[in-house]
This record gives C-alpha cells, structure tokens and sequence, in this order.
C-alpha cells in the first residue's frame, strides 16, 4: 500500500480561512516549506492574498515569492503597500529582486529603489552592470567572506557576524588585505577546527571561480561539472562581488535545455502560455519562410520524377517510408553532434571520427531495416496488389536499397550541417533543427525516385 502524501496546500487554505488571530496565523503558517506556502497563494482570492500581505513578515513573503513566478511576483507586489513592497524586495535574493525590477516601469522601478535599504541597493547596482546573457547577471550577493590572514576565533566571529543576514554559509570564501579573491573555507572545516588551527590551513586556493563577464553559455559546463554548493563570481579586476548558488546553476541549466529545445524547434525563444500570438508568430514565422521555399524544391524534385510515379504508381505507397526513417536518422544524428559540440576543444579528427561514425551506424542500421522491408514490402504487394511475385520483390528490392542508401545519407547531412555551421560561429541547434528535417526529406525524395527510374525502369524495364 502506498503512503499517503500529505497535502500542505488544502491545509494552509484552510488555515488562512479561519478565523484565528494574525498573531496565530502567522504562527502556523511559518511551520510550513515557502514553496507550499507560495502554490496555496495562487489559489486564494484577492482579498484573501491582500489579507495575506498584511500579516506575514517580509522575511516570510520574500521567501515565498522565491517560489512563484515573475509575473505572479509583480502582481503581488502592486496588491500591497509600497514600502511594504520595497522592504520585500530587499531582502529578496539579489538576482531575482534584479529581474522583477527590470520587468516593472521606469517610474515604479525608481520608486521601489528608493525606497529599499542602502545594502540592497548597492547590491542590485551591482548585479545591474551586468548583461542578461552574462553571469554575473545571475549571481547572488547572499555569501560570507573575510581576510584570509584571521585567527579561527575571529574567523568564527566574522560567521556569526554575517550569518544573521547571509544564509548561504556552507562555504565560507577568503578575500586578501585588497579584495581580491583569495580562496574557499568548507564550513564543516572551519567548525571543527582546533582554536590554534592556521586558518591558511584551512582554505582551499584552487577553489573555482568565474569572471562575471563571462557569457553563460560558455562557463555554464564549468559550472556543472564542478557540483559546488557556490561558486564565486569575480570582477575583471579579481574582487569577490558575489556567488552562484547550486539553485542558479539548476536554473541555468533548466533555461538552457528549455532554449535549446526551443532552438531545435526552429524558435528564436522559448514560448509560454500567456505570450502574445503576433510575439509567437514572430519567434516561428522566420524559419517557417525559409522551409517553405526548401519545400517547394523538395515539391519540384517530385515533380521532376513525375515519368517515374505515372509508369510505376505503386512506388508512392513507400514514400513516406523513406522519407519518415530518413528524418528520423538525421534527427539522431543531429541530437548526438549538438551534443558532442559543448566541447569546444574539439579538434578536426575528432569532428571526423564523428562523420564516419554516424554514416556507419546510419549504413548498418539501415542494411538491416532496408532487410527487413524487402521481405515485409515484398509479400505485401504479392499478396495484397495482385502481382507476380517478382514485380513485387523487384520493387521491395528497390525500397530497401533506396532505405539504407537514404539513412546513410541522412546520418552525413545530420552530423556535417551542425558541424558546418558551428564552424561559422552560428549557434548549430537554431540553425539545424528544422532545415535537416527538410534536407533529409530532399534526400529521400532524390534517392528514392532517382533509384526506382534507374533499377525499376531503365534496368529491369517495369515500366
């Protein structure tokens, strides 16, 4: 028997429609996670959410907005009072409060600013220099630091000092007498050290770090392959100016399969559900012009065969077939390459191996499934159309030659179309995705069409 899974959000409804006291309330409510606390908010009422605002802490809301989406975010904020607003926003994570900033007006955006803590703005001026694409636009100025050359008393004492406004203390980072980064203390080390324990003994030098002008796409692997809780962010000039957390990298990479994923569909941008259509359509309409024309030459090779398919009409049954497998293989081969191509230390041999390696797999794979439809395709026309068992296997012959000679092809156009256009520094998944779809279906058409005219008509003269 299954365990039964507690359900938190009906519990804290019903906690926020009953008639307890604020003080009670409030009580109650901070016994639960913020992400159960921010899925029960989105399904109270307006007065409920108001009623809401007005009790909880901004300690308590900043969290829970941690939770909810940006748009949701900035409806809340414009429900409450303003400096109740901006007092939130202060004590939000510095690069979340920097994105809902950036989405509100310029009149409201000077408001809040204004309003918030001296720190906080500091720090949001900070983050603010940053481009979207950047790293430093995604760090964090929740993180502990102090002088490299402490004892392990006032190392302690620094932590303790810090730790009342920074919760982010399971590494502690080491900065020299000028600012600049000097290394990492795990917080377990530093606990369990004897009082007369070098603190130099104690940090890590070789920790990694980032420069926050790094665009995210090219420190982005670094920063997985690494698996820290955070990682410092430097400026040009070495100082510590924030950290990316293990969450922001989890974000990261999240946006990241989302845009890719978008990219490999030929969009120049994730969609969500309440963008606009004339938005939608302009993130589609470009590459939907280009396979428009690329269809058109795939309309106009069919038409070029036009002798075959009236001669041999049976051979537009198979059609999709080839068509179908050899998108598919391309599609295979495109996923491997994007793929294999984060590695941009990838040298000319390797980007080789690559080619053959994927026409290979595209030849074996299809010569056995070209095997298996000469059998299939042939008893099928043999015994469903009517005709003379060598008709039917000379035709089933010519699919299951025009079937490997396609997934052969198809695996080359999968691999060296990414690799063609990685070389000329456009991104491979924007530019690939859709345009194989419709070189592979060129392909098949030509290999298709072209070996039933030579095998079918000028060989064996079926026609």
């Amino acid at each position: 028997m299954e365990p039964k899974v507690q359900d938190y959000k009906s519990e804290i409804i019903a906690i926020i429609r009953s008639n307890i006291s604020p003080g009670l309330l409030r009580g109650k409510l901070g016994d639960y996670h913020e992400n159960d606390l921010a899925e029960a908010l989105s399904d109270l009422s307006s007065v409920e959410q108001k009623k809401l605002f007005r009790i909880l802490s901004q300690d308590l809301l900043s969290d829970i907005f941690e939770h909810t989406d940006e748009d949701e975010t900035i409806r809340y904020l414009d429900e409450m009072e303003v400096k109740k607003a901006a007092g939130i926003l202060s004590k939000m994570e510095t690069d979340t409060a920097v994105e809902i900033l950036k989405a509100l007006s310029r009149e409201k955006r000077q408001l809040l600013v204004g309003l918030m803590d001296e720190e906080a703005r500091n720090d949001i001026s900070i983050i603010s220099v940053f481009d979207e694409d950047e790293i430093g636009s995604c760090m964090t100025t929740n993180y502990i630091s102090f002088r490299e050359n402490l004892t392990i008393k006032a190392a302690m004492s620094a932590l303790i000092e810090q730790a009342e406004k920074n919760d982010n203390i399971t590494t502690l980072f080491t900065v020299a007498e000028d600012g600049t980064f000097y290394g990492a203390i795990d917080l377990k080390d530093l606990i369990i050290a004897r009082r007369d324990t070098p603190l130099e003994e104690l940090i890590a030098t070789s920790y990694p770090y980032v420069y926050g002008h790094t665009s995210i796409d090219d420190c982005i692997e670094k920063l997985k392959d690494y698996s820290e809780d955070s990682i410092p962010v430097l400026s040009d000039d070495n100082q510590l100016l924030g950290v990316i957390t293990s969450q922001n990298i989890v974000e990261l990479v999240d946006t990241e399969m989302g845009e890719d994923y978008a990219k490999l569909a030929g969009l120049s941008a994730e969609e969500d559900l309440n963008e606009p259509l004339k938005d939608s359509m302009k993130k589609r309409l470009p590459w939907l012009s280009v396979l428009l024309v690329l269809g058109m030459l795939v309309s106009s090779v069919v038409g070029a065969f036009e002798a075959v398919v009236s001669q041999l009409t049976i051979i537009m049954a198979f059609q999709s077939l080839i068509l179908d497998m050899a998108g598919n293989v391309g599609t295979q081969s495109l996923a491997v390459t994007i793929r294999v191509l984060m590695d941009e230390n990838l040298s000319g041999r390797q980007k080789l191996s690559l080619v053959k390696k994927e026409m290979s797999v595209g030849l074996c794979n299809g010569l056995l499934l070209g095997s298996v439809s000469v059998l299939i395709v042939g008893l099928y026309i043999y015994l469903f159309k009517g005709t003379t068992a060598g008709f039917a296997f000379a035709v089933s012959f010519c699919v299951g030659i025009s079937l490997m000679v396609a997934m052969l092809i198809s695996g080359m156009v999968g691999t060296c179309i990414p690799l063609f256009f990685n070389k000329i520094h456009v991104d491979p998944a924007v530019a690939s995705g859709p345009l194989i779809t419709t070189m592979n279906d060129l392909v098949a058409v030509i290999t298709y069409y072209g070996l039933s005219w030579i095998l079918l008509i000028q060989v064996m003269h079926l026609g």
